[in-house]
């Protein structure tokens, strides 16, 4: 049961600083989001859908500063003092999630492996209905090359997100272990082996032109 790319995730300080660096970098304006009372986050979403990588988006993601604590770590690392003095840089590429089509059969595989992936919460906004891996403690594994996984219902984001005029064209990861490999057998992504520089980097087409992006061990 291989995983696909569902989106790719970039942090940002405020919701706002990412909003400009979407629109500095890629050249567009993402589109609504919403709100996650589980974490006290919210987001901003961008069809970024083409032929090698159809229905996936990116999601422009920062703490929700009028949200209560969540009373819990928030998900991407982004209660960790190491990501947030890097977004305080400027927003950048942290995660990448991966769309499986049994996600507890997937995380029980990866527990055998040694990688705890997290429990599975159920989530729902509007007509959409899915399953999410969360891990209590917020950790992004392998500095973020470990996917967060996520399993949806009949519906997906990109069946009613406007397209856009930026497409994914490729991504390579760098650094996922092999015994996670073997459970989640990524397709359409290239791999590079394990080394010191452990990264995802992603390539687009758009208004910009070619755009890349990385992500980079903190």
């Amino acid at each position: 049961m291989p995983v696909v790319l569902d989106h790719l995730v970039v942090g940002a300080r405020t919701l706002d600083e990412g909003v400009a660096w979407c629109e500095a970098t890629l050249g567009v304006t993402p589109g609504p989001g919403g709100r996650h009372a589980l974490m006290s986050t919210h987001n901003r979403l961008l069809n970024t859908s083409s032929d090698a990588f159809p229905r996936s988006y990116l999601e422009v993601i920062a703490i929700d500063p009028e949200a209560p604590p969540p009373g819990r770590t928030r998900w991407y690392d982004l209660d960790d003092a190491a990501l947030q003095a890097a977004l305080a840089k400027g927003p950048q590429l942290i995660h990448w999630v991966a769309r499986s089509p049994r996600l507890q059969t997937h995380l029980s595989a990866l527990s055998a492996a040694g990688w705890d992936g997290g429990e599975g919460l159920r989530a729902e906004r509007g007509e959409l209905r899915w399953q999410i891996s969360v891990r209590p403690d917020g950790r992004r594994l392998c500095d973020g090359v470990l996917p967060t996984l996520i399993e949806w219902g009949p519906k997906h984001p990109c069946d009613d997100m406007p397209t856009s005029d930026v497409s994914l064209q490729s991504l390579t990861m760098e650094g996922l272990p092999a015994s996670a490999m073997s459970v989640l057998q990524p397709e359409g992504i290239g791999h590079l082996p394990v080394s010191i520089k452990v990264r995802l980097k992603a390539a687009f087409s758009a208004p910009n032109g070619r755009v890349e992006l990385a992500s980079h061990p903190l």
